[in-house]
């Protein structure tokens, strides 16, 4: 079994990283008003997406060099210059002397997920589609299509918050993002999205729902496969999906050989 070092942990934390990058920069084209905005820093990024928005943090930091008190510093600035609370992603694999940094700067658990990734193997089929089911490649055209199908997911759990749709178009629309979708007598009734990043070699997985009437039929199971297979080809060795702790979606990347990696947390310094 592999060991998950400070090198590794630097990989799988691009899977939260450049999705969120991409994001903010197509906002920056397509909502230009939210003043969307990324900036470099010790070896990760700063993400705002908008007052409000559950997209964008500080990822990736501190992983691959020193994280210091300085670095959380221009940290806290970013985003007290748009108005919005510091968030910052921290793992087990940094020091441990960080928490005590940010436990004295008054930050607060916000958001706890797991982090979970397999090895990809170049040649590996995807399992077969469920009977009745069809899976091709989608395109960014049917962004529209594939955020209602998530959103209807979502309301599962509570009114999502206006505009919700259209916050989740742009997944399926930035450079470099793969997505395929199911349909059954010709009704898309599930979707699968990710995002190949070539500098880590790996691929993040998210923006996947199948719609409640559909489940049970290993439609996911089947999504995430021929997006394992299309990542491989493309030259990626590993992939990454980040879940809430014992959901569906972690059952599922189980199923195909993932493992924990580690639980990761976003610490938030509230706006005094």
């Amino acid at each position: 079994m592999e060991f998950v070092d400070k090198a590794l942990a630097r990989r799988l934390e691009a899977a939260e990283e450049m999705p969120q990058v991409h994001y903010a920069l197509a906002y920056q084209k397509l909502r230009p008003e939210v003043g969307a905005a990324v900036e470099k820093i010790c070896g990760g990024h700063m993400i705002f997406a908008g007052l409000g928005s559950p997209i964008g943090r500080a990822t990736g930091l501190g992983l691959d060099r020193p994280f210091t008190r300085e670095d959380i510093g221009r940290v806290e600035a970013f985003y007290h210059s748009h108005h919005a609370p510091a968030q910052v992603d921290i793992c087990p694999l940094h020091d441990p002397e960080l928490l005590e940094v940010f436990k004295q700067r008054g930050y607060a658990l916000a958001e706890l997920n797991n982090v979970l990734w397999r090895r990809l193997r170049t040649g590996e089929g995807p399992p077969p589609a469920p009977p009745g089911v069809y899976i091709r490649r989608g395109g960014p055209e049917e962004a529209d299509t594939f955020a209602a199908i998530v959103a209807r997911c979502f309301a599962e759990y509570g009114v999502p918050p206006e505009g919700f749709e259209t916050m989740l178009m742009p997944n399926y629309q930035f450079p470099g993002s793969i997505s395929f979708v199911a349909s059954v007598e010709g009704q898309a009734v599930g979707v699968g999205a990710g995002l190949v990043i070539p500098e880590h070699k790996v691929l993040a997985l998210f923006g996947a729902g199948t719609l409640p009437e559909f489940r049970g039929r290993g439609i996911q199971t089947a999504l995430l496969g021929f997006r394992l297979q299309l990542a491989a080809q493309a030259g990626c060795d590993l992939a990454v999906i980040v879940t809430r702790g014992g959901t569906t979606s972690q059952r599922n990347a189980e199923r195909l050989g993932f493992r924990l990696a580690y639980s990761k947390a976003t610490v938030v310094k509230k706006i005094l």
